[in-house]
């Protein structure tokens, strides 16, 4: 994006360093002191996946977040600036660069281990957020908690608001509440629940007016809204499934970009969206492998072929 140009989307959130370890099979010796795997650094959090994943399907983007000042926090600026991302609203945490560790198993699943530095304590500065902010499309929250206190300024510039909860296992925990109300779209992970329906009736009892996704893995997609809800199997493509690391931001992007950009139908972006996180599970874990639009449109078209 050229400096004079004006971002579709601001991504608010959380941006780091992941180290994802690969393990050679499902289980961690722990009896032992050492374990062979192969272990990759990249740009990550769900900040650094959506950031990336707006900018590879051609969405001038602009972020709102905290990097250190150090050596990790250095790559992050020029690697966004690279890219093109407005960097205008990076701001410093005096904890450092946040850090992330997923364990990675043989089947792509990960568990998580998350650093997030300073995030329960920093306080944004306003007009610089509102300056990225005004004459933006959408707006597409993560949840650190100071994130939370740009919800309200980011509605009354009239902003589309996106928030993905990321895993939820309580509908009511109170930590995410303020994100529910203040949404017009809502992400969420459900692959460890047997259905979404019970949190997709909980946040809609909550916030009438949303439209919610709720991704399960390989079993598909659960769409809810104040018409009822419906489920989208999980799509075949003949593709592997190695690393599911930011696959659920991936699916955020591109439904929210066909839906909210490109103003197509529901349906249409649901399979968007699934398109985009299929393509990132057979990418090891970089936010540079994020889909491209050329290579989202020939998905697409392979598809409906």
């Amino acid at each position: 994006m050229s400096a004079d140009q004006q971002a579709a989307v601001v991504v608010i959130g959380n941006i780091g360093i992941d180290t994802n370890v690969f393990l050679q099979g499902d289980v961690i010796d722990l009896i032992h002191e050492s374990n062979y795997t192969c272990n990759l650094d990249t740009i990550g959090q769900a900040g650094g996946y959506a950031g990336m994943g707006y900018t590879r399907l051609g969405i001038p983007t602009a972020f709102i977040g905290y990097i250190g000042a150090d050596p990790m926090g250095d790559h992050i600026r020029r690697t966004l600036e690279r890219e093109g991302i407005n960097t205008g609203a990076l701001f410093m945490d005096p904890q450092g660069t946040s850090r992330s560790i997923n364990l990675v198993l043989s089947d792509g699943s990960r568990r998580n281990f998350y650093d997030g530095k300073s995030h329960m304590e920093l306080e944004p500065p306003l007009e610089t957020c509102l300056e990225v902010l005004r004459g933006v499309r959408l707006a597409h929250f993560n949840i650190p908690n100071w994130a939370r206190q740009l919800l309200q300024p980011t509605r009354e510039l009239g902003v589309t608001v996106a928030c993905d909860l990321q895993d939820v296992m309580d509908p009511a925990d109170p930590y995410r509440l303020d994100f529910v109300r203040a949404a017009d779209y809502l992400f969420f992970s459900a692959v460890n629940h047997p259905h979404p329906a019970s949190h997709i009736h909980a946040y809609l009892d909550l916030n009438p007016g949303l439209t919610i996704l709720a991704t399960m893995g390989a079993r598909g997609v659960a769409l809810g809204d104040s018409t009822g809800i419906k489920t989208y199997p999980g799509l075949e493509l003949d593709l592997p499934v190695v690393d599911t690391s930011g696959a659920g931001d991936a699916f955020a992007c591109g439904f929210l970009v066909s839906r909210v950009l490109d103003g197509r139908d529901l349906e249409e972006s649901v399979m968007h969206g699934q398109v985009c996180a299929r393509y990132k599970c057979a990418q090891r874990s970089t936010s540079e492998n994020m889909i491209t639009r050329e290579l989202l449109d020939h998905f697409v078209e392979h598809m409906r072929m």
